[in-house]
Formats: structure tokens, C-alpha cells, sequence
């Protein structure tokens, strides 16, 4: 029963909450981006250079046909056009949390500046002396 106990007081905290609606918002947000990604720009890419991006791939060793037509093994493929995709989601995720963070470090108020610290004991005593001396 103690454990349970702990159990629910790990779950009550408010970070934990905090961290897994983040997780839930984090991976719906990654779909809108995939789609965004997906659906919107690679299309428009795509026009642009008048080929698929997403189907760009160099390929390293075609397929083994069998003399009945079946694939025996499959094609070995450097699918670059999946990569460059897979970049376009990461920067369109970063650049808005950057944003974000950017944002929320500058409106955290900036501690006071604190006076400088007086002179230690010893370095007062040494000043006194030394002063002492110039008379």
C-alpha cells in the first residue's frame, strides 16, 4: 500500500501532469506538421523542380527477380528524397520552438543588479593602513 501511495503522490505532481499533456499536444502537433509537411509544401516542392521529392532515392542494388516474376530480394535503396522530407519536418518543428523559447527568455524579468561587494576585512584593514602611511 506504501508504494501504491508513492505512486499517486509521483502522479500528483504537477510536472508529471505538465510533461505528459505535453508529450499528447507534442505528437498531435507532430502530425499537423507531417501533414503540413506531406500534403502542402513537398507538393509544391515537387512542382517546382517537376519531381517527387518524397520518391527521390539512388539505388544502390536493384531487386533479384525470380523467373517467375516475384521479387526474391528486395531492392537496396538510398531513399535521400525521404531524408530531405524528414529535415523539412525537423526545421518546421525547431524553428517554431525557438521561437518559443526566444520569446519566453525575454520576458523573464531580468534580475536587479546587485551593488558590488564592499572590501573584505583585511582589505579594508590594508586600505586603512595604507592611507595611514600617505599622512
Amino acid at each position: 500500500m506504501a508504494m501504491w501511495k508513492e505512486f499517486k503522490d509521483f502522479i500528483n505532481r504537477g510536472s508529471v501532469l505538465d510533461l505528459a499533456i505535453a508529450v499528447i499536444i507534442g505528437a498531435a502537433f507532430g502530425k499537423i506538421v507531417g501533414s503540413l509537411v506531406e500534403d502542402i509544401l513537398m507538393p509544391v516542392i515537387s512542382s517546382i523542380f517537376s519531381v517527387n521529392i518524397a520518391d527521390l532515392k539512388f539505388v544502390l542494388k536493384p531487386a533479384e527477380l525470380g523467373v517467375d516474376g516475384k521479387e526474391i530480394h528486395p531492392a537496396i535503396v538510398f531513399g535521400i528524397g525521404k531524408f530531405i522530407q524528414t529535415i523539412i519536418d525537423f526545421i518546421l518543428v525547431a524553428f517554431p520552438v525557438f521561437l518559443i523559447v526566444k520569446t519566453v527568455n525575454s520576458m523573464k524579468r531580468k534580475a536587479p543588479d546587485l551593488p558590488p561587494p564592499g572590501p573584505s576585512s583585511t582589505d579594508a584593514l590594508l586600505m586603512e593602513i595604507r592611507d595611514l602611511l600617505k599622512k
